[in-house]
């Protein structure tokens, strides 16, 4: 089969497709013909080397596909074959033309949802979901969402709208970005320091982060009393030693920072809120955005164009 795997960490052109054995289910796992691949800001900072450690020449990217079940592993039910499914490969291996997957890391697709848009949704609003239940939005809270151009971010606007939050401010790189966030619900938009709208409120209740890096103590500076920031992304890397100290600064005002990882949600409810997710997709209540769709020859450009921050929504990659 063909496969994308990272030659060299640093650069896109570190990317390259090569031929690979198709793999082969173990105990609890099914096999994939891959119809789609979601390329995911993790990915990339994967490959830059910014994130986690270790990673060997020849590594296969990416962490979620859909496709077809073409085999199930020891101890699975056949019932899966010829299947629809999204499925989560893990920490790689997604970049591929078949792939495995854990048994309780699959879920069916259902009828009308295309495996294009099954991979711009089922991990990108399921941790939506669950950051939004995480700070425990309230319905009348105001919630900014950091970085919301990407698949996550538009599904935290569109949901936190859904959830009945008053004021929902992004922030982003450019007022055309802005404008197109304010069709999914946005009512305040905001340049990526935070600034740009005076109508927007000067504190929040919730902050989803998708970006970390070194801002994150401006932004844990913009909760209200008892607001709370929950960080589930670090495109940007991970905040500065000391970000803390904004916290224990305005000690008085209750505010609190969190980490959000979908590891942390039992299997069952997990699996049971993406396939929600999945059907409001069906019934367009919460939107699929798909900025590209590319062969998987076209990685590095992927790659490319997400180091340039040009993506709205998510790439998806089509072997």
């Amino acid at each position: 089969m063909r496969a994308v795997t990272i030659r060299e960490l640093g650069d896109p052109s570190g990317m390259e497709v090569v031929d690979l054995p198709v793999p082969v289910p173990g105990a609890g796992q099914v096999a994939l013909r891959t119809e789609a691949v979601g390329v995911g800001g993790v990915d990339a900072a994967l490959r830059r080397g910014t994130l986690g450690v270790g990673l060997a020449p020849g590594y296969v990217p990416g962490s979620e596909v859909a496709g077809t079940v073409t085999a199930v592993g020891p101890g699975v039910d056949p019932s899966w074959r010829g299947r629809r499914v999204w499925a989560f490969t893990g920490t790689g291996g997604a970049y591929a033309e078949h792939v495995v997957a854990r048994v309780e890391d699959v879920t069916p697709l259902p009828e009308g949802l295309s495996s294009v848009d099954a991979v711009t949704l089922g991990s990108a609003a399921t941790v939506a979901h669950f950051a939004l239940a995480h700070a425990h939005l309230r319905a009348g809270e105001s919630v900014l969402v950091r970085g919301a151009t990407g698949s996550i971010g538009i599904a935290a606007v569109e949901l936190a709208v859904r959830a009945g939050a008053g004021a929902v401010a992004v922030t982003t790189r450019s007022s055309e970005r802005g404008e197109r966030l304010r069709g999914f619900g946005a009512t305040h938009v905001l340049d990526r320091a935070g600034a740009g709208d005076p109508d927007a409120p000067e504190a929040f209740d919730v902050i989803v982060d998708v970006v970390g890096g070194a801002d994150v103590p401006v932004f844990l500076d913009r909760l209200a009393p008892n607001g709370r920031l929950v960080m589930v992304g670090a495109v940007a890397g991970f905040p500065p030693d000391d970000f803390g100290a904004a916290l224990v600064r305005a000690f008085q005002q209750s505010r609190s920072f969190a980490t959000f990882s979908l590891a942390t949600v039992p299997v069952a409810e997990r699996d049971a809120a993406r396939a929600d997710l999945l059907d409001a997709a069906v019934r367009r209540e919460i939107s699929p955005v798909v900025h590209a769709v590319l062969p998987l020859e076209g990685a590095a450009e992927a790659h490319r164009q997400m180091d340039r921050g040009a993506v709205f929504g998510r790439i998806v990659l089509r072997p």
